[in-house]
Parts: C-alpha cells; structure tokens; sequence
C-alpha cells in the first residue's frame, strides 16, 4: 500500500500505519491456520471396509456320474375293459379311482338269456344223442345180416353214414352249449389286470354290445411302472457297455423342477435307433412304485448314474466363477484376504462339483459374495444362511 511522502513524515500517520499492518498480517494468520484446520479431515481417506462374505471347505466325498434326459410315465400294462356279449349292463362293483387286483369282479350283464339257451341247446344234445344211440344200434343189426344176405350191402353203407352224421350233430351241440357256458362267464366281466381304474365310461342299465368301441372302464397298472427317458446319441457307447457288463444303472425321478426325487429304479433296456430329428435315444426304466408316486402320463427329469467316482474333491456349485480363462475360485487366505485360483473342474452331483485340480482338501472357497471381490481383496467371514 502506497502513502504520500508527507504522511510517511507525520509521527502519528506513521505509528498507524504500522498498526494497521500488524492487524492484518495477524488476521491473515489466523485465517490460513484455520483453512489448514477445516481442510486436514477432509483430505485423509477412511479405511476400505472388509466385504462380507461366506465361505465353504473343499471336502471329500464320492460322486455320481449321470446322463439326465426328459421323460413321461408310461404303464407296463394299460387295458381298456370291454364286453365280450351283448345284453344289459345290471351293475358295476367298483368305485372309481379304486385300486383292483386280477381276477376281481367289475361289472355284471344279464345271463338269463344265456341261460335259456343253454337250456335249449342241452335239449338239442338230448334229443340228437337219443337218436345216435339208435342208428348205432341199427347198425349193428345190418352188420349181422348183411352176412347172410337178410338186407343189401347199400342199406349197411347208408345206416352206417346216418350214424356219422348223426355224430357231428351231438358234438355240434356240444360245442353250442360251451360256447353259450363261456357267454355265461363273460357275463361276470372281471379285471384282467392288477391296477388303478379310471373313470366308469357306461352307467348301469344301458344296453352294451361286444362291438362297442368305448369300452366300460380303463384300468392302468402301477405297480411296477416304467419311464422312458431320451438321453444324447453321443452317450449310446456308454450306456451299452454298462449293459454289457451286466451292470444294474440306477435311474432316479424327479419333479419338473428337479427339486423332489419321487421314485427310484433301473434301467431296463436301450432303444434299437435314434431319432434323426432330435439326435437323441429312447432309454426304458422300470420302478417299484410302491407309494404310487409315478403317475401315468407325468412328465419327469431322469438321472442315470453311470459310474461312481469315489473321494473326490468337492466344493459347493455355487463357488465356481468364470472367466476367459476358465473357471476359477476365490481361495480364502490366513490374512483373510482372497486370491483367485484357477481350477479344473469335474462333475456336478446335486450342489456340488468336483475340483480334478488346483484345490485341497479343507482350503476354504468363496460361496456367497463372489461378485464384489478381487484379488487381494479383504473379506469378514459370516455364517451362511
């Protein structure tokens, strides 16, 4: 700041102005130790929190191999119920749903006139046996006096073809009245399967005849059960060496969403072609079906075990991270720390996956929290859910 000449010279103007400098180089002090003051905080940077995450110990245990495919209950037997005689339907003796076994009765057609016919028919045999007799008695008379000339050879040749005839009429009979014996049996209309009936198709009273197409009732059989399942052409080598072997391969059911397991079973035989449209292969499994858990129709993922691989190295699915140069798992470290490790991974069973290298037994692996980490990132264990 500049002054005239002749203030400078003045005592009083000088003393001033020297305390008006004071005033200011202080105030100017005090504000760049307070700006010092306000900014220091500001510039020191708090410490990263660790990431939260939970872990898993690589563990040993034996693992399946599977071949999964898509398939649908099918019966080993399936028997659409029909009347084997027309007449009328007087009654049904069971409920629908009903478990039955082979040979119980189902429903009943009117035998009376079954009955009547029987009747006339064994009237007929009478009659005709009654008239056989005679001709062979007959017979035998011309047989003695055709040797002394009493009666021609042709009348000998003539009784002697009546009574041929007379034969097939009496078995001609026969065969009518068991013909008309095996129309009283179907009247019982019995269950030729062991199974689950469906729906009543005919209601009693109705006129039912052998020809009707409909039928009277379906019975399925459930016990056992079969599933055919499709798997990939490309597995065919393997599944038919197994058979080959004479190996038994396990077959488990699952739900649609592969959640609940709801029968298991075996293997019973390969397809003999593949179907070119799909590339795949029709495979048959047979179930016990004990709890009636496989329904008809029910649509269900398959899995076939193919072989066992036992102590293997296994880590939860949920571990296993990829990248472009593979997969890889983020190894938890003494320091609690985490460091990526590239491994090799094997077969999956249920929710776990096998490690064939890069892994120990009892090194911990990330499980949850995978996608806020990196290498050398810090990390606070917590139990999982």
């Amino acid at each position: 700041m500049a002054f005239p000449s002749s203030l400078r010279r003045h005592p009083y103007v000088s003393g001033l102005i020297a305390l008006l400098m004071v005033v200011i180089g202080g105030g100017m002090v005090a504000l760049s130790g307070h700006w010092r003051s306000t900014a220091g905080p500001q510039r020191a940077l708090p410490a990263s929190p660790r990431v939260s995450v939970v872990a898993a110990s690589a563990r040993t245990r034996d693992v399946g191999v599977y071949l999964y495919g898509l398939g649908t209950v099918t019966p080993l037997n399936t028997v659409t119920v029909r009347t084997r005689v027309d007449g009328q339907l007087l009654g049904v003796h069971f409920q629908e749903g009903q478990i039955v076994r082979s040979g119980d009765l189902l429903a009943e057609i009117d035998p009376r006139p079954f009955e009547a016919q029987l009747t006339q028919f064994e009237g007929q045999l009478e009659r005709d046996q009654a008239l056989l007799d005679n001709a062979r008695v007959d017979l035998k008379r011309f047989q003695v006096l055709v040797k002394t000339d009493a009666v021609p050879r042709q009348q000998l040749d003539t009784q002697d073809s009546l009574v041929h005839q007379l034969e097939g009429t009496v078995k001609n009979d026969q065969g009518q009245i068991d013909a008309t014996k095996v129309n009283l049996v179907y009247c019982h209309i019995t269950s030729p399967i062991a199974g689950r009936v469906g729906l009543r198709l005919v209601d009693p009273g109705n006129i039912v005849h052998a020809a009707d197409t409909g039928g009277l009732i379906i019975i399925t059989q459930l016990q056992p059960i079969t599933v055919i399942f499709t798997i990939p052409e490309d597995s065919i080598p393997t599944v038919l060496e197994r058979l080959r072997q004479g190996v038994r391969l396990p077959v488990e059911a699952y739900d649609r969403e592969q959640r609940r397991k709801l029968a298991e079973g075996a293997l019973l035989t390969i397809d003999n072609e593949v179907d070119p449209t799909t590339g795949t292969v029709r495979l048959k499994a047979q179930f016990p079906n004990t709890d009636n858990r496989l329904f008809p129709s029910q649509f269900i993922n398959a899995r076939l075990l193919i072989e066992t691989r036992r102590g293997a190295t296994v880590v939860p699915t949920a571990a296993i991270q990829s990248s472009p140069r593979g997969s890889f798992v983020y190894v938890v470290r003494n320091d609690r720390t985490v460091g990526i490790r590239q491994v090799t991974v094997g077969v999956t069973d249920r929710d776990d996956v096998s490690i064939e290298r890069g892994l120990a037994v009892g090194e911990q692996v990330v499980v949850e929290g995978a996608e806020r980490l990196r290498d050398g990132v810090a990390i606070a264990l917590r139990n999982g859910p």
